[in-house]
């Protein structure tokens, strides 16, 4: 299990050992940036199911979908800090989603993973990063960067 607990009650908060981020870069109007993260969590959640919790349900017995069951951290950082971040998950065997500028000119999934493709890892204009792992290795990928205000 992934998170820990000092006592096992309903009402102790659940801390977690591993940490959710996403880094944008600091240029970026807010629409972008909520685009960016939008896509950028959607992979974590598709490659890493230990990530996703339980469906909800509301006082009806509606139900829901589940969602990240963790926060999801939102840092921004310049395009320097993107790079670097990028170069330590990859060191790090992070597990790790991108999204480069050349995305917000394709309008499907299909020219967005060709984009993607077509650009050496060193050379990718990184807009975007997310990355899941142990809180340390985390922390060590996003340092430089800073809280989204």
């Amino acid at each position: 299990m992934t998170s820990t607990t000092s006592m096992t009650t309903e009402t102790t908060p659940v801390r977690f050992d591993t940490k959710i981020a996403v880094v944008l870069r600091e240029d970026l109007p807010t629409w972008q940036r909520l685009n960016v993260t939008a896509f950028l969590v959607s992979g974590l959640g598709t490659e890493l199911p230990e990530v996703i919790g339980e469906p909800y349900a509301d006082a009806d017995g509606t139900a829901y979908l589940p969602m990240f069951r963790q926060p999801v951290l939102v840092f921004e950082g310049t395009k320097e800090t993107l790079t670097a971040a990028h170069t330590r998950a990859l060191a790090r065997a992070l597990p790790r989603a991108v999204f480069t500028s050349d995305l917000f000119a394709t309008g499907n999934d299909r020219d967005n993973r060709a984009a993607v493709r077509a650009v050496p890892k060193d050379q990718l204009d990184l807009v975007g990063l997310a990355v899941y792992g142990p809180r340390n290795a985390v922390d060590k990928v996003l340092k430089g960067a800073r809280m989204h205000p």
